[in-house]
C-alpha cells in the first residue's frame, strides 16, 4: 500500500505545544492545487502514554468539536506527562459544511474505515488515521453527539470485545468520563467504524454521544469538557481528581432490539421522554400520515424494557429512520 497523501505540519515527537494541520492535496474547481486543511494540536512533555482526542467525525456534531477547540487553546505542556494529539474536526469538509457527510465526495467518515490512500478524500482521511495516528496512541477518545437528526442522552460508551482486558479498560474509561451514563453499546454496523479500527489495534477506545439537535447547550458542554479532562486523568497523562456526577447509571445494549426504526413516512409524535423508562410493548411513538386526513396513526412500541437513550430530533420522519433507542439499566451508582 502506498504512503498516505496526507502530510502533517507538526512534529509528533517534539516537546511543547504545536498547532498545525494535516494537509490533504485535493484538486477541485475552486483550487487547482488545493488542499483540505485539518487542524491538529500536539501537546507533549517527555515520556508517557499518548491520547488521541477526536471530534467532528461527523460534521454536524458540535459538542465534541467545541470542547476540543477549547482544549487545544488551553492545554499546556507542563500539565502533561506524555502526549496529547487533538483533532477537533476529523472530517473537516463536513464540519465546514455543517453536514454529517463530506460535500467533497458524500463520504461518511465513520463508515469509511480502515480507509484507502487511493480512494476519495474521506477514505484518504480514514486511512491516515488508521495507519499513522492510531498506531501512535495508547488511548483514543472519539466525541460524538446526535447531530441534526438525533437527540441523545449524554453518555460515554465501550463495546463488547474478544479481548476482555481491553474491554474492561475501555469500560472503565467510559465510566471515568463521567457523563452520568455509561453504556456497553451495540452498533448496528460496526465493521467500518473508526471505533473498530482503533479496537482492532488493541487500543483503549471510548466513544460518546453528548446531546444533539445540531447544536450545543451549557449542560452538554459542561459534560463534554469535564469528560475530556477526566479522560486525560484516566489515561495517566494529566493529574487531578476525577469529577463525576453524584449519580451514574450503567446501561447495556445487548442487541438490535434496542433500536426502534420507522417503516413509515410522516409526522413523528413522541410518546416517551429522553432518559425516561419504558416497558416492552409500550407505545413510544406514533407516525401520522401527512398525505390525507381521517387516517389512524401508526403506533411504534418498545422492543424491550429499559431507558430511552436517544430519539429522532426532527418531527418529519422517513422509512428506515431510527426514532427511539432503548437500553437496559444494569446498575445505578450513588456517590
Amino acid at each position: 500500500m502506498r504512503p498516505s497523501p496526507i502530510s502533517a505540519t507538526v512534529d509528533f515527537d517534539a516537546d511543547g505545544v504545536q498547532h498545525g494541520f494535516l494537509k490533504l492535496p485535493v484538486s477541485h474547481d475552486e483550487s487547482a492545487w488545493g488542499a483540505v486543511m485539518i487542524p491538529v494540536t500536539v501537546v507533549k512533555n517527555g515520556e508517557g502514554p499518548t491520547a488521541l482526542l477526536t471530534g467532528g467525525n461527523h460534521g454536524d456534531e458540535y459538542e465534541g468539536i467545541t470542547a476540543l477547540l477549547k482544549l487545544a487553546r488551553s492545554l499546556r505542556a507542563e500539565e502533561v506527562s506524555g502526549r496529547v494529539i487533538i483533532v477537533p474536526m476529523m472530517n473537516q469538509p463536513a464540519a465546514m459544511a455543517g453536514r454529517r457527510t463530506s460535500p467533497m465526495d458524500r463520504g461518511n467518515l465513520n463508515r469509511s474505515f480502515p480507509g484507502d490512500p487511493d480512494g476519495g478524500p474521506t477514505k484518504q482521511i480514514a486511512d491516515y488515521f488508521t495507519r499513522y495516528l492510531v498506531p501512535m496512541c495508547d488511548y483514543a477518545l472519539d466525541l460524538h453527539s446526535g447531530g441534526r437528526t438525533l437527540d441523545i442522552l449524554p453518555f460515554a460508551a465501550a463495546h463488547r470485545l474478544e479481548d476482555r482486558e481491553l474491554e474492561r479498560r475501555s469500560l472503565q474509561g467510559a465510566m471515568d468520563f463521567g457523563a452520568g451514563t455509561a453504556i456497553m453499546m451495540y452498533e448496528l454496523d460496526a465493521a467500518a467504524l473508526y471505533d473498530t479500527a482503533v479496537e482492532n489495534q488493541g487500543k483503549v477506545l471510548v466513544t460518546t454521544e453528548l446531546g444533539g439537535g445540531g447544536t450545543s447547550t451549557p449542560a452538554s458542554m459542561e459534560i463534554s469538557e469535564r469528560g475530556v479532562r477526566n479522560f486525560l486523568i484516566f489515561a495517566g497523562i494529566t493529574e487531578g481528581e476525577l469529577q463525576r456526577p453524584a449519580r451514574q447509571t450503567f446501561v447495556e445494549m445487548p442487541d438490535a432490539s434496542c433500536y426502534v426504526q420507522s417503516e413509515h413516512a410522516g409526522l413523528l409524535e413522541m410518546t416517551c421522554a429522553l432518559g425516561g423508562m419504558v416497558r416492552q410493548g409500550e407505545v413510544v411513538a406514533r407516525i401520522l400520515d401527512m398525505t390525507r386526513t381521517g387516517v389512524d396513526p401508526v403506533e411504534y412500541r418498545a422492543g424491550r424494557d429499559g431507558m430511552v437513550l436517544a430519539r429522532r430530533f426532527p418531527a418529519r420522519v422517513d422509512m428506515g429512520d431510527t426514532i427511539v433507542v432503548i437500553g437496559e439499566v444494569v446498575e445505578t451508582l450513588e456517590r
